[in-house]
């Protein structure tokens, strides 16, 4: 790889070596990026403070402060974020919005099946191009998500920007060099992930939403646990075996992905080095 391939028109990659590269972003786009964060956690906090019973039934003012905020954060996170990975990935962010949208729903909230699956296109993203990436998109798909479909996943918009992070986190520690890895990436960062969705679910929602998440959560309180109690153990066992499948499905398909697209981004290059290494004809 070159030093014009690396830079990928950001004019901010140094190359280190083949398949590898290190931001050299100026100051201020991480201060935005952390910025962007702690809004989105004040607003995940306020939430769960002052419990708006309206939340998530319509687009009305309640329901409109905490998108504004999951909005603004990842305004300043987006801001942050584009001296920071490569401009490509916003051309697939789309792409891997629809996917989060369409299996989430369909999987989440209209089949029996206890799990979301509606981080997928997420987790893709953090693995091409990194943590602030992954976390973008999980905060815009649920935003979208919200607005056009179902303005219940707005209240869940600080855990699907965890979970996209994660999976940036995951690919630099090499996470995805083989299956089981990934799995257990997934499975790991599905407990906090579960954590936060918990007493969201509890609390302004009154236990899972899905048809699958809500029959457990109901089950579990029949044999006596407390409302909170019972969403807990719901979102942990869900959303661990949930992010497990994701993070496996996110490996399958980054391991069907043409080396041409791959090579465009050095933390996906470094993270899937396993391929790399015994796959014909691809150099650095």
């Amino acid at each position: 790889m070159t030093a014009r391939d690396s830079v990928s028109g950001q004019g901010l990659i140094t190359t280190m070596s083949p398949g590898e590269a290190r931001p050299t972003a100026p100051k201020w786009a991480y201060l935005l990026t952390a910025a962007g964060a702690v809004v989105i956690i004040a607003t995940y906090v306020a939430v769960l403070v002052t419990q708006p019973a309206t939340l998530g039934q319509d687009l009305g003012n309640t329901t409109l402060w905490v998108m504004v905020g999951y909005l603004a954060g990842a305004a300043l996170i987006a801001a942050g974020t584009l001296p920071l990975i490569p401009r490509s990935i916003f051309a697939l962010m789309p792409i891997a919005i629809a996917l989060n949208i369409t299996v989430g729903q369909i999987v989440g909230t209209l089949t029996p099946i206890p799990l979301y699956l509606d981080s997928l296109g997420s987790v893709i993203v953090g693995v091409l191009a990194g943590p602030a990436a992954g976390a973008l998109t999980g905060v815009l798909g649920n935003l979208i998500w919200g607005v056009t479909i179902n303005p219940t996943v707005i209240a869940f918009t600080a855990g699907a920007a965890f979970i996209g992070a994660a999976a940036g986190w995951a690919a630099r520690l090499g996470a995805f060099r083989a299956a089981w890895w990934a799995v257990l990436a997934g499975a790991i960062a599905g407990i906090p992930g579960g954590a936060l969705g918990a007493p969201v679910a509890a609390f302004v929602f009154g236990g899972g939403l899905g048809v699958g998440t809500g029959g457990i959560v109901a089950t579990l309180q029949a044999a006596g646990l407390e409302m909170l109690n019972a969403t807990t153990v719901q979102s942990l066992a869900s959303d661990t075996a949930d992010k497990a499948i994701i993070f496996l499905l996110a490996f399958l398909v980054l391991r069907t992905l043409p080396n041409r697209i791959v090579s465009r981004y050095p933390l996906a290059m470094r993270s899937l080095s396993a391929r790399r290494a015994t796959t014909p004809g691809v150099s650095g």
